[in-house]
């Protein structure tokens, strides 16, 4: 019988035990003694992000689907138990079984965002797996550990955590998987050695391997040479693709959580990429090309995992959902099927548009709801500059078509810091957050619903790997800062500025995230550094803590400005250009000039920009060509 690896004496004294105990309706139990592989899947966050992220669901059904693996869930216990934990020794543990993930054959993290780095490290060593992949290699441990393998957007530069990991996974998951663990499961039997397992898997597509690889640096600190060490290893790795993403696994029995979490509902995703060449975004890079789900499949799905998981809620997830092709067929089809069971239906990342508030206006309480739009610039000319494919005309119309669709609520987001921009970019956010007002106020007064209110959040851009900005410079916190008080200042110079809220995000942890994002193999010395002085859960502001970070650049002597505040070299070899993901760096490159001279490029369904996506012969470049 399964037993709880906390006793009921910490579980009473720490918050949300829940987060803990497993046992969840459609968690999977398998019996340990009639599998060859376990996998402990990690999410390095508290259980409530964790449980909402759909790609840990996918893999956890794709991976209990055979019969010879079990596939465990692990999230980062909080700083209460973290405590208990380390006073007690108590070992990590994934949920199902309760049993230490040390012990386990592989340990999968999954890596969505920068600020989680140092929750990777909590991870190992609650694990009591060392932190180092080199001491998981030495000369009697071998097979003392699990392999540690990462995925997810952030291996796209896996260079800043490469001494920790034994292997990443570039790519989508439903591809090269299985050829792994079949692999490991024959080197097993076979007694083979944790680095001929290594070597063999470096070979399989999408696999990259660490500690075959050699760094060399010139003396300006620029990467002079990247190359594998042994033999047989390539030069090159290559993201993996699904092209048939309607055939593709997906979870019908998604696990349902014990208690609230961030996404509280059944996440359909209706495809994968993204049209529209945004020159500040990873994810249309990196996920290219745009593949569609069949409605036929998403209409299964949807019926399936409502009835599977007793969720009130469905959301269509996708990068862009106004551009789906059967966008109206699938909501059709919700609203008919569900309609009178009072499932609400989420729809982020719309367009507003005549249609998209079309379809809006059918599945939202207009009285409650607010509308987002996300301008990213203030001025037409920075637009262009990021390739956003939105003008000032487009954007009032929407807002304008909104009021009198009865909305009162919106929400604009933009970037602060974006490259080119000026002065004058900067307050045309508050005067397009004014412009938005007027058209409120036009309205009669008898007509209108509600009092105006209009939300404008700022971020602080920061340059990602495979984006045409991967070339750009940052600015220091203190230069961000100033951007949003030029901002604040003159919204509260508009005529309707009692309508307008402002809120905006932290400049420091921005400039981090950029050191970490753009980082090389030496940037792991400061993350174990800032690790050991405390830094943990650096995405939560309450626990936030730059000091630490400031002395551990200090202590390894590594130059944050390098990394930040320089902008890089048309022919500099970045940390990251040994990965293939679809995308050349010559269109990234012309993509970069382009922005610069504030040149825009069509999005992929107008014309093929030739990006180099269309050698998968498959989504939406198969589709325009036709």
């Amino acid at each position: 019988m399964r037993s709880l690896a906390l006793s009921d004496e910490i579980l009473l004294q720490v918050e949300k035990p829940a987060r803990y105990i497993g046992n969840e309706v459609n968690s999977v139990m398998k019996d340990p003694e009639q599998v060859a592989i376990r996998f402990a899947m990690c999410f390095p966050d508290v259980y409530e992000i964790g449980m909402s992220h759909l790609g840990i669901q996918i893999l956890y059904d794709l991976f209990n689907r055979r019969e010879d693996t079990w596939c465990e869930r692990v999230y980062s216990p909080w700083v209460d138990l973290d405590k208990v934990m380390r006073e007690r020794q108590i070992p990590l543990f994934a949920l199902e079984s309760q049993d230490p993930v040390k012990d386990f054959d592989f340990l999968g993290i999954t890596i969505q965002y920068e600020m989680c780095y140092t929750n990777i490290l909590q991870i190992l060593e609650l694990s009591q797996i060392p932190l180092m992949a080199a001491d998981r290699m030495k000369e009697g441990c071998d097979w003392a550990y699990p392999l540690v393998i990462g995925g997810g957007p952030c291996t796209y530069n896996p260079e800043p955590l490469a001494d920790f990991f034994d292997m990443f996974y570039i790519g989508e998951g439903e591809t090269s998987y299985d050829a792994l663990l079949d692999l490991y499961k024959e080197c097993r039997q076979k007694g083979l050695s944790r680095k001929e397992f290594l070597l063999k898997a470096s070979r399989i597509p999408g696999i990259y391997v660490p500690a075959f690889y050699e760094v060399t640096y010139k003396e300006d600190g620029t990467i002079a040479s990247f190359s594998p060490i042994e033999e047989g290893v390539p030069a090159a790795v290559h993201k993996q693709v699904v092209m048939d993403v309607t055939e593709a696994p997906y979870p019908k029995k998604p696990v349902v959580p014990f208690i609230k979490v961030t996404q509280d509902r059944v996440v359909l995703e209706i495809q994968r990429g993204c049209i529209r060449g945004c020159r500040f975004c990873q994810a249309g890079m990196i996920y290219r090309p745009t593949r569609e789900r069949s409605l036929q499949m998403l209409q299964e799905n949807a019926r399936d995992m409502l009835q599977n998981t007793g969720h009130e809620e469905i959301s269509l997830s996708s990068l862009s959902s106004s551009d789906y092709s059967e966008l109206e067929g699938i909501v059709n089809f919700l609203i008919d099927e569900f309609g009178e069971q009072n499932i609400n239906i989420s729809l982020p990342s719309l367009r507003i548009d005549a249609f998209s508030l079309d379809v809006m206006g059918k599945v939202q309480d207009v009285r409650k709801s607010s509308l987002t739009f996300a301008p990213e610039a203030g001025s037409q000319r920075l637009r262009d500059v990021i390739n956003k494919g939105l003008t000032e005309e487009m954007i009032l119309r929407g807002a304008d078509e909104a009021f009198h669709g009865g909305w009162n609520k919106v929400k604009l987001y933009f970037m602060l810091g974006l490259p080119t921009e000026n002065e004058e970019d900067r307050k045309a956010i508050a005067h397009l957050a004014n412009e938005i007002a007027v058209k409120y106020y036009e309205i009669p007064k008898d007509q209108r619903n509600g009092k105006c209110q209009i939300t404008v959040s700022t971020s602080f851009f920061v340059p990602k790997p495979f984006t045409p900005f991967q070339w750009a410079s940052m600015f220091r916190p203190g230069e961000y800062l100033g951007f949003a008080r030029t901002v604040n200042h003159e919204i509260k110079e508009m005529l309707n500025q009692k309508s307008i809220r402002y809120h905006w995000h932290e400049a420091d942890v921005t400039v981090l995230e950029g050191f970490l994002a753009r980082g090389d193999r030496r940037t792991s010395r400061v993350i174990l550094e800032a690790y050991r002085r405390g830094a943990l859960f650096d995405s939560w502001t309450e626990y936030w803590d730059y000091e630490k970070w400031l002395q551990a650049f200090d202590a390894t002597g590594i130059d944050m400005d390098f990394y930040t505040m320089r902008q890089r070299g048309e022919n500099e070899i970045f940390p990251w250009d040994f990965i293939d993901c679809g995308v050349t760096k010559q269109f990234l490159q012309k993509e970069w000039q382009k922005a610069l001279k504030g040149e825009v490029t069509a999005n992929c369904r107008e014309k093929c920009s030739g990006c180099g996506a269309a050698r998968y012969g498959g989504g939406v470049c198969v589709e325009s060509k036709n």
